[in-house]
């Protein structure tokens, strides 16, 4: 392994913008490659510098770094293109996993491929990917959809644009709001599948499945609301998306004449895998024309 990575280094490296990936937690997933592009790179842009320092020095590289977050990037963006315009290399890291997934970045590489300049990835961890894999849940097709708003009305009217997205749901989530947004999601989602993922690659990581309403209820105790998340969301069963409003309502008029309003919608929501909130509101339909 030594060889390798003395090989690696010993490469010249091609100026450019270098996107490198860093562990989420577990320092054994960095890549020999991104040892490599750190240790000979002209200069590292770095969301913490002082987080990533201690990186850098657990491996014994000591490069110049400078910070590079949502609040100094305007000003900072201009300065790392000229770098890379003089030839030189510039490697953007973000505090963990992978550059600009919910971190700065964006910006300052589509401004140095505008100019032509070469940008290139250095893949390595994901929380996004550790998560969803391990979740048990559609890899086919996801979204990730990143940190909801942190107030309600917001973070609901979030959840109602991704309700009828047909792929699996992946967002992150902070420990302070982890129980809201699972409860928000349980009632905008209905009765999905779900999982949540606690301090990934890291000594305590854990693993919670279940339905969103029984996630909601299941992070109780301090101990459990502490540490990083990533909550992953099954996509809507195809039962929800393709029963057209006529026959919910022809069978809520079936329903209602064995038993009450309440009963009625939860009968049809349960029988046809739907949400009760669709089903409710078309039952109130049901009544106003009736009134």
């Amino acid at each position: 392994m030594h060889e390798v990575l003395s090989d690696l280094i010993e490469r010249p490296l091609a100026p450019g913008l270098y996107l490198v990936a860093t562990p989420i937690g577990n320092l054994g997933d960095i890549s020999l490659r991104a040892l490599s592009v750190l240790a000979r790179a002209d200069l590292i842009a770095a969301e913490d510098t002082r987080h990533s320092r201690k990186l850098l020095t657990h491996f014994g590289i000591a490069g110049e770094l400078t910070p590079y977050h949502e609040h100094n990037a305007a000003k900072e963006r201009p300065r790392l293109v000229a770098r890379v315009k003089a030839r030189q290399t510039v490697a953007l890291i973000s505090d963990a996993g992978t550059p600009l997934i919910s971190d700065p970045g964006y910006k300052l590489v589509r401004e140095a491929l505008d100019q032509g300049l070469m940008v290139t990835s250095i893949p390595g961890a994901s929380a996004t990917l550790a998560a969803l894999t391990m979740s048990g849940l559609p890899t086919d097709t996801f979204l990730f959809a990143g940190f909801l708003p942190s107030k309600a009305g917001p973070r609901k009217a979030r959840l109602e644009e991704l309700k009828e997205a047909p792929a699996t749901l992946v967002f992150f989530e902070a420990s302070s709001r982890l129980t809201k947004a699972l409860a928000n999601m349980a009632e905008i989602f209905g009765a999905r599948e779900a999982a949540v993922a606690k301090e990934l690659t890291k000594l305590h990581e854990t693993l919670a499945r279940g339905t969103l309403a029984e996630l909601a209820g299941g992070f109780e105790t301090d101990d459990e609301l502490k540490g990083e998340f990533v909550i992953v969301v099954a996509p809507p069963s195809p039962k929800e998306t393709e029963i057209g409003d006529a026959e919910i309502l022809a069978e809520l008029k079936l329903a209602l004449k064995r038993g009450s309003f309440r009963d009625a919608v939860r009968d049809v929501a349960e029988a046809r895998g739907l949400k009760r909130a669709r089903v409710y509101e078309l039952g109130l339909s049901l009544q106003r024309d009736d009134e």
